[in-house]
């Protein structure tokens, strides 16, 4: 039974930990109490099993420095929890309190009303606070914006983000002001009536010109950064159909369409078909995978990576029908620049090799 879910214990909070002082002060981050069924296991395992944003070796050190306690004791890592032991992470600061701050960060806003706003997000921009971007994010961004907005509230969970997007993709996402728009908006993605296109730069050449992927998607097992396709009976259900766009050798261009909207989704299903996002580093993507050993090629390639330093993947369009005037909205976004300028370059060298 967990009674205190560990959202903002990422993948830093228990790096870098010094040892308890006999008078330090304590704040508890987490705390669970072991099933009655639980067979012994080390205390290590138990929580990596459940802290989903530490590796084994962070929880390792944190036990070693005194913050890991069974029963209010600190234990070592090789502790081995017992049924209804009461297992906490202590750690020597308070909790990160997700209070959304507003920020004067600029929006592109590409539509607002009094119910919603639909903005394109550029990359690198976090879309919500939490595991160590606590401020800078496209949330604090919006809060500035609604600030004299009496009826909005950036921390009630009732308005805002309807959906959301990786910190290094681009592209559109809406924002309800309403709690009535936003019910009305996530049950628009909920039974899949949305349209959402993206474009997409992959590894390889996608040989079919359309397909459809279908794949339960949940957290890899053996890279806990990475999502993957799992088992039928795991994960949670995905569908993405793509077509190709436009061939440029060891690459292509495609459009994405999602029919559910899974964490990493179309990086994931794009790389189970054999063709990573490129220059997607959490999927190896950022490697050379196709094309000759020539120096020359590699050269073009890093400068590739240079100019597009993120995965190649941009939100293009959102459709959806307006909560409250019932009016279908279907907005487009252009290709930002590092992307334009990156498919470029990649119909320039298919242009000299075929001169050559």
């Amino acid at each position: 039974m967990i009674e205190e879910l560990p959202d903002d214990i990422d993948n830093d909070e228990l790096d870098d930990v010094e040892p308890v002082g006999d008078e330090a002060q304590l704040y508890e981050h987490f705390r669970v109490v072991v099933d009655k069924g639980q067979e012994m296991m080390r205390v290590d395992k138990y929580l990596f099993d459940r802290l989903t944003n530490s590796s084994r070796n962070r929880i390792q050190k944190a036990a070693d420095a005194g913050f890991v306690m069974a029963n209010g004791k600190a234990v070592k890592s090789s502790y081995k929890v017992k049924p209804m032991d009461v297992i906490t992470v202590m750690m020597d600061r308070p909790r990160y309190e997700n209070e959304v701050i507003p920020e004067d960060i600029p929006l592109d806003i590409v539509y607002e009303d009094k119910y919603l706003m639909v903005v394109n997000k550029p990359a690198g921009l976090v879309v919500h606070p939490g595991h160590g971007n606590y401020h800078g994010t496209l949330v604090n961004a919006i809060a500035w914006h609604m600030k004299d907005n009496p009826d909005y509230d950036a921390n009630d969970p009732h308005v805002g983000l309807v959906h959301r997007i990786d910190k290094d993709t681009s592209g559109l996402l809406v924002i309800a002001k309403t709690p009535d728009a936003k019910t009305n908006l996530g049950n628009q993605f909920f039974n899949k009536t949305t349209k959402r296109r993206y474009r997409a730069l992959v590894w390889g050449n996608v040989e079919q010109d359309e397909g459809t992927v279908v794949g339960n998607i949940g957290r890899n097992p053996r890279d806990r950064m990475q999502m993957t396709v799992l088992p039928d009976d795991q994960g949670k259900h995905a569908v993405t159909h793509y077509r190709v766009l436009e061939r440029l050798g060891y690459v292509t261009l495609v459009e994405c369409i999602l029919e559910t909207g899974r964490t990493h989704q179309i990086r994931v299903h794009m790389k189970h078909i054999g063709h990573i996002l490129f220059n997607d580093e959490r999927y190896g993507g950022h490697e050379i995978l196709k094309g000759t050993h020539f120096a020359k090629y590699k050269q073009f390639v890093n400068n590739c990576f240079d100019t597009c330093p993120r995965q190649a993947l941009h939100a293009m369009t959102l459709g959806f029908v307006h909560p409250v005037t019932g009016e279908e909205m279907y907005f487009t976004s252009e290709l930002p620049d590092d992307m334009t300028r990156l498919i470029d370059k990649w119909r320039g060298y298919i242009s000299n090799r075929e001169l050559e």
